[in-house]
């Protein structure tokens, strides 16, 4: 793996919870501290089903990775807000479809940094970095992916469950549209997060704002939609993470997810 944007870990403050390491406790994983693990039980005893729902978000990163390496030949992968190393990770379902894959991890978590480089390795044909970066400040992100990624040929950009880290719809609108518009035609949008379609999310996503550190806001699947204005999105559509492209989808939750290319 090649380094990422810094030779220095930033200082880890395990005092407050992070949204990485909350995914990490969810996912059954052993990489979180006792706040991300506090906070993670305030957002399960009011929406039991945050862990489904994380589950589900793993398993549609299989299916829509596959899918664009297999049938859509995308060999650039630019994955924001990665979150911990597991099982499956985009490098490893993309080159396992064509080991030539290059792939970029965006985080700002130091642990999800140390983990990143020590565990995810490339195939020798393809490349893989992480870069430490705010998703916010997508000029960092794009200047540091260009290390790796050639912005002139397609990328696929991956944003799941980044968004709702994003209070300002607006500024999550603009961010998304700042990533789009610098990667060329034949390039692909993928979006999941979490919907206010029931009344248990919503009370987990306030848990999770009080908990500190891992406020998210949740948006409504029009608003999820409109993310990937001016592209052509893919069939089934925006639809619940669950049914996209699944061969046995499972019971309707509260994630939508929508892959989309740039025309």
């Amino acid at each position: 793996m090649t380094s990422g944007s810094h030779d220095s870990v930033p200082q880890l403050d395990t005092s407050v919870p992070h949204s990485a390491r909350v995914w990490n406790y969810w996912l059954g994983g052993k990489d979180n501290f006792a706040a991300d693990r506090e906070a993670g039980e305030r957002v399960r005893a009011v929406f039991p089903a945050i862990v489904d729902n994380a589950r589900a978000q793993r398993a549609f990163l299989g299916r829509a990775i596959g899918f664009l390496a297999a049938e859509c030949g995308v060999r650039q992968f630019l994955d924001l807000g990665t979150g911990l190393p597991t099982a499956d990770n985009t490098h490893e379902i993309a080159q396992a479809v064509a080991p030539e894959s290059r792939v970029v991890y965006v985080d700002n978590d130091p642990l999800v940094l140390v983990h990143a480089r020590a565990l995810l390795a490339s195939s020798p044909e393809g490349a893989t970095s992480y870069v430490d970066a705010d998703v916010r400040d997508t000029e960092t992100v794009l200047r540091e992916a260009a290390k790796t990624l050639d912005l002139d040929q397609p990328v696929a950009i991956i944003m799941l469950g980044i968004l709702g880290n994003i209070p300002d719809y607006d500024e999550a609108r603009s961010i998304v549209a700042d990533l789009v518009a610098a990667v060329p035609a034949g390039s692909y949008l993928v979006v999941n997060d979490g919907t206010n379609s029931s009344d248990e999310i919503a009370q987990g996503a306030q848990a999770s704002t009080s908990a500190g550190g891992h406020a998210y806001a949740l948006r409504t699947p029009a608003e999820l939609t409109a993310y990937f204005d001016g592209l052509d999105l893919q069939d089934p559509g925006v639809v619940p993470t669950t049914r996209w492209r699944a061969d046995d989808p499972g019971a309707s939750l509260d994630g939508y997810a929508g892959v989309a290319r740039k025309p």
